[in-house]
């Protein structure tokens, strides 16, 4: 028999004990940053296979815990932003605004048309009645009951 089976299980548990110390650093970094667990995403993030995941019982029992609290903290959904994001208040202020803007368009629109209209009403009227003179205003003289003037108008 050719090599030294000592020197193979002793790589053999190094290698097995550095992989165990990566899902493990992997594992706290995950819920040290609130990323979402699951075997794939540990496995990328400790650089181990999933079987090896699967295989160990500690792990696996670790990360199917971990999952299931996270399911059940309802994390907020992100068609929902927060409210007290800037980003979300601009984008609200300048939908408002927007919608400002295209109703002062919309309705100064509309107040033209019907100045346009009222003058056109007015040109039309002036051409009904046609050219006249304007009188000076007559002077009023005071209309209380018994003077003069009232009494001529009757």
């Amino acid at each position: 028999m050719r090599g030294n089976p000592d020197n193979l299980r002793r790589s053999a548990q190094a290698k097995h004990a550095a992989a165990t110390a990566r899902a493990e650093q992997g594992l706290r970094q995950m819920i040290r940053q609130g990323d979402p667990i699951t075997f794939r995403s540990l496995a990328k993030t400790a650089g181990v296979s999933l079987d090896f995941l699967y295989r160990h019982p500690e792990f696996r029992r670790r990360v199917e815990q971990l999952r299931d609290q996270q399911r059940t903290a309802l994390p907020p959904s992100p068609d929902k932003p927060d409210p007290d994001q800037p980003s979300s208040v601009i984008r609200t202020l300048t939908s408002q605004l927007t919608d400002l803007k295209r109703r002062h368009r919309e309705e100064t629109t509309q107040l033209r048309q019907a100045l346009e209209a009222a003058h056109g009403e007015v040109i039309d009227l002036r051409r009904r009645l046609g050219p006249h003179t304007v009188a000076p205003p007559r002077e009023q003289q005071p209309t209380t009951p018994g003077s003069p003037a009232r009494q001529e108008a009757t």
